[in-house]
Order: C-alpha cells, then sequence, then structure tokens
C-alpha cells in the first residue's frame, strides 16, 4: 500500500533511511547535512515537499520525498529484505505523478555512481546528465504533464 506520510512516521523513516547499506548516512552525517526530522517536517508543512510510504505487514517497507520547489526526487529508500517487491518502483510513480501535478516537465536526483539505485533509475527511463561536485551521478527524467493540481500532502 503507498499513502501519504504522516508526521508520526518520521522515526520509522530515519530507521529505515539509516537501516541502508548503500549509501548510507548517519543520523549524524543527515544532520550534518541539514536533514533532520524537525527540517524535513517542516518543509512538508510549507508545501515544499511531498513524503509517500510504502507499507507492509511488517510497517514501513519503503518511502519517497520529492521537492516541489526544483523536481528533485529527495529521497526513494526501501527497508533492507523488502528489494525486489515492487515498492520502489510504486513510490517513485507517486512521488513522479505528483511532480508533474506540480507543472514539472523534468525529474531529476543524485546517487552514487554504480550502485543498484543508479541501475534502478536506468532502467526506468532516466538519463544520466553529468555528475556532481561530490562525484554522484545527476539523473533527470521527462515527466508526462498533469492538468491536475497536486494534491497535499502531511509527512
Amino acid at each position: 500500500m503507498i499513502r501519504a506520510g504522516a508526521p508520526e512516521d518520521m522515526a520509522g523513516l530515519t530507521a529505515l533511511r539509516t537501516s541502508v547499506a548503500e549509501t548510507h548516512l548517519s543520523v549524524a552525517e543527515l544532520a550534518a547535512l541539514g536533514i533532520t526530522p524537525e527540517s524535513v517536517l517542516a518543509s512538508i508543512a510549507a508545501g515544499e515537499r511531498c513524503c509517500f510510504v510504502a507499507e507492509d505487514d511488517d510497517g514501513i517497507a519503503g518511502f519517497s520525498m520529492s521537492d516541489r520547489r526544483d523536481g528533485q526526487i529527495f529521497a526513494l529508500f526501501v527497508r533492507p529484505g523488502c528489494e525486489g517487491r515492487g515498492h520502489g518502483s510504486r513510490l517513485l510513480a507517486a512521488a513522479l505523478d505528483w511532480l508533474a501535478g506540480c507543472g514539472h516537465e523534468s525529474a531529476w536526483l543524485t546517487t552514487a555512481p554504480g550502485t543498484r539505485a543508479e541501475g534502478f533509475y536506468l532502467s526506468k527511463g532516466w538519463r544520466a546528465d553529468g555528475l556532481t561536485a561530490d562525484g554522484d551521478v545527476i539523473l533527470r527524467l521527462a515527466l508526462i504533464p498533469r492538468s491536475r493540481p497536486a494534491p497535499s500532502s502531511d509527512p
């Protein structure tokens, strides 16, 4: 099941984000980047970002976050052991649909080169568009325009 994120999900989202092996970041490393539960909740409350959550019988199986301001997929993570079950594909589709509903004609993201994540996005039609100063790959995808307004979302 895919649903809009809620404030009470933040502890579970943080635990999931810090549990992944690829592109792992600790709570302290996330905070050093300015990514804290408080900053994420504030950006969602301000309408800047949207969060979607995938659930299974064991709770949160994955989540995505996208940014209305610039069309970025800010986060997409699946709980270890839940890969290959379609959660990531459904979360990505929800995030892209939301961005298209916000009026974006394309979406972008960054990820470490040579990772499973990079392969996932490339298999979905994303195209490489250079590297960041830190060496991450920049990926872009054209979106299908939507004529309806974007849904609002609580974290």
